[in-house]
C-alpha cells in the first residue's frame, strides 16, 4: 500500500517536471521555424521636376510598409523551415570557404563559427583551472589552525557572491586605460599599456575572472569532500612513506572523484553559456560567445525589428553543443556509479 501511495506521488511529479522542462524548450524550437515579417505594398509614386516649358515627372515604384487602424506596421509569420538554421550556420558561405581551401577561415570571418571557437576554447581551458585552483585552496584551508579557518573561507568564497557582471566590471576598471593596476604597470614598464585593444590580453583577463569567480564554487565542494576522507587510510599511507603528492593522488583525489565529475559538470554547463564576460569587458569587436550572439538577434535593427526566429535556432543549437560537451562526463559518472 505505501509502495503504490508513493509510486502514484512520484508519478505525477515526474511528469509535471517533465513539462516544465519540455514545454519552453519546444517553444524555441517550432519559434525556429518561424518567420515574422512586416506587410509591405508596392506603390507608385511620381516624382517631378521643375522645368520649362512644363515639369518633367518621372514614376517609381517603391514598397511601404502597410499599417493598421492604429498606424502601426502590419505583420505575418511565415513557415520557413530550416531556412533559419541555414542562415545562422551560413552553409553557402562556408561550402565556399572550404571550396577554396580556407577552411580555418569559417571560425574567423563567420559569426557563430567564431562564437563557437572561442566558447568551446574558453570552456575547456578554465576547466582545468578551475579544478585546479579550486582544490589547491580547499587543501591549503584544511591545513590551517582552526582561528583562521572562518576568515579565510569567507575571503575565499567573496568572488563567488559577487554579482558575476558587477565582478566583471570591477576587473574590467582596474585594466582600463586609467586604472590602477594600468597606472602601476607604466610606472614599472615604462611603457604605455592598453589592455584592451589586444584581442589576446581580453581573453587572457576573461580566463582570469572566471576562475577567480568561479574557483570559490569548487573550493567549497572540495574542502566538504576532504572533510570525510578516511583519516586510517591516510595514517596508512603515511606509514608506507607516501609523500604529500601521493597521498594527495592516490588518496585524496580517489575519494574527491565524485564531486570532482559534479563541478566538470556544472562549470561545463555554465561557461559554455559564457555571456558577462562579454558585456562587462564589452569584447563584442575582439570575441563574443554563442551566447551573445542569441542575445545579438534579439537586439532591434535599424528597422526596430528582431531576428527572433535566428535567436531561437541559436539557442536550440548552443543546447546541442552542451549536450554533446557534457555526454562524455555523463557516461563516465554513469559507469563509475555502476561499478561502485
Amino acid at each position: 500500500m505505501k509502495n503504490k501511495t508513493f509510486f502514484a506521488f512520484v508519478s505525477p511529479s515526474i511528469i509535471i517536471m517533465l513539462l516544465f522542462i519540455a514545454i519552453p524548450l519546444v517553444t524555441v524550437f517550432v519559434q525556429s521555424f518561424y518567420v515574422t515579417q512586416t506587410v509591405y505594398n508596392t506603390v507608385s509614386v511620381e516624382t517631378c521636376t521643375p522645368s520649362f516649358p512644363t515639369s518633367i515627372c518621372t514614376t517609381s515604384k517603391k514598397s511601404v510598409p502597410v499599417m493598421d487602424k492604429d498606424n502601426n506596421p502590419v505583420t505575418k509569420t511565415v513557415y520557413i523551415g530550416f531556412d533559419t538554421y541555414k542562415s545562422v550556420l551560413e552553409t553557402g558561405k562556408v561550402a565556399k570557404l572550404i571550396a577554396s581551401g580556407h577552411f580555418f577561415d569559417i571560425f574567423t570571418n563567420i559569426d557563430f563559427y567564431k562564437a563557437l571557437s572561442f566558447t568551446l576554447l574558453f570552456t575547456l581551458i578554465t576547466l582545468p583551472l578551475v579544478l585546479g585552483v579550486g582544490l589547491l585552496i580547499a587543501l591549503a584551508v584544511n591545513n590551517v589552525s582552526k582561528r583562521m579557518k572562518g576568515p579565510v573561507i569567507f575571503v575565499s568564497l567573496l568572488p563567488f557572491i559577487i554579482t558575476p557582471i558587477i565582478g566583471a566590471l570591477s576587473i574590467k576598471w582596474l585594466f582600463v586605460s586609467n586604472g590602477l593596476l594600468t597606472r602601476v604597470l607604466e610606472k614599472v614598464t615604462g611603457h604605455e599599456i592598453s589592455v584592451f585593444a589586444n584581442s589576446w590580453s581580453i581573453e587572457l583577463l576573461m580566463v582570469f575572472y572566471r576562475v577567480w569567480h568561479v574557483a570559490p564554487f569548487a573550493f567549497v565542494l572540495f574542502y566538504a569532500g576532504l572533510q570525510s576522507v578516511n583519516k586510517d587510510t591516510l595514517e596508512s599511507a603515511i606509514i608506507d612513506g607516501a609523500s604529500r603528492f601521493e597521498r594527495i593522488r592516490y588518496v585524496v583525489i580517489p575519494h574527491l572523484m565524485p564531486l570532482i565529475y559534479f563541478v566538470t559538470l556544472i562549470h561545463l554547463m555554465d561557461t559554455y553559456r559564457v555571456f558577462e564576460e562579454i558585456i562587462g569587458f564589452a569584447s563584442q569587436a575582439h570575441v563574443i560567445s554563442l551566447q551573445w550572439l542569441t542575445y545579438n538577434f534579439l537586439e532591434p535593427d535599424d528597422t526596430g525589428n528582431r531576428a527572433i526566429s535566428s535567436a531561437s535556432a541559436s539557442s536550440m543549437l548552443t543546447m546541442v553543443g552542451i549536450i554533446i560537451l557534457l555526454a562524455p562526463v555523463l557516461k563516465r559518472t554513469l559507469r563509475d556509479q555502476k561499478k561502485g
